[in-house]
């Protein structure tokens, strides 16, 4: 096994395509080493990104925020200012691990690694986030919703990396929430989870509402019919109780040790409601 610290992403990218065997790439570490560890993943070449100049900042671009693959998400919580535009997605990467995992993961590295149940994307997703991804073809930008493709897999190419993330600006009457259930207080994985987004008006009505659920499918799902009830409401009870349905309609969760299939669905759909509350309240809006 080799190891490389490049300076440049066309570095990381030329070696990633040299190597023919299987490559990994390192950004916090905290999936690939236990990966390793366990046996699962025995690359040829590991590709350490956190040297690359940039990868390990927070910056303002466009009155939204610029995320390098590199950042810990300790340091997303540390951000007052990215908190508190987008709390849902600050939330949900912070539920990732312990507080010593915090000090190491990123977001970035919970997307690339391609689990259903990963805290931080329905949250990147219901925020409508676009990873930059640099290879050998330049530098694209992609939502974030397209890059899994299943349990472990990507739709990233040989040779592409994730370089950032990008939050938009969130508009001044706007709101997103993350919550998610596992069998223990803390440090587990999601049986099910669900994000949600709003944008208000003047009046309190929603005008833009994006719903994202995780843990219940391959991949994320966007709820497109329930965002579609929220739309031109206020967010009453009954509303939030056909959105909930529509969520649960949607799922298409497996049966195992941690849950079955009709409890993830009918979690799914709670979750979706109380999530849609929180970014109602965080928007201006009614509880």
């Amino acid at each position: 096994m080799r190891y490389l610290a490049p300076r440049t992403a066309d570095d990381a990218v030329a070696a990633l395509l040299a190597e023919k065997g299987p490559t990994r790439i390192l950004a916090g570490g905290t999936d690939v080493l236990v990966q390793m560890r366990s046996g699962a993943v025995e690359p040829d070449l590991i590709v350490d990104i956190k040297r690359i100049p940039g990868l390990d900042r927070i910056t303002r671009e466009d009155g939204g925020w610029r995320i390098g693959a590199a950042v810990p998400n300790a340091a997303l919580g540390e951000d007052r200012d990215l908190r508190a535009s987008w709390a849902g997605v600050v939330e949900a990467a912070n539920l990732i691990g312990s507080t010593q995992v915090q000090g190491r993961a990123t977001m970035v590295g919970n997307l690339c690694n391609g689990s259903p149940a990963a805290d931080s994307v329905p949250a990147l997703v219901a925020a409508e986030a676009v990873a930059r991804i640099h290879g050998p073809d330049g530098t694209r930008d992609c939502p974030v919703a397209e890059i899994p493709a299943g349990p472990g897999k990507t739709t990233l190419k040989k040779g592409e990396i994730v370089t950032s993330l990008f939050l938009p600006a969130r508009p001044r009457r706007s709101g997103d929430a993350y919550l998610r259930f596992i069998p223990r207080t803390e440090m587990d994985i999601a049986v099910a989870s669900a994000a949600v987004s709003v944008e208000l008006d003047a009046h309190g009505r929603i005008v833009r509402a994006r719903v994202a659920l995780g843990a219940v499918a391959p991949t994320v799902l966007v709820a497109e019919e329930a965002a579609a009830i929220l739309t031109g409401t206020q967010g009453e009870d009954d509303v939030l109780e056909r959105m909930a349905e529509a969520c649960r309609a949607i799922c298409r969760p497996i049966d195992d040790k941690r849950g079955t299939v009709e409890f993830r669905r009918s979690v799914a759909g709670t979750l979706a409601k109380r999530a849609a509350r929180i970014a109602l309240q965080r928007a201006g809006g009614q509880s």
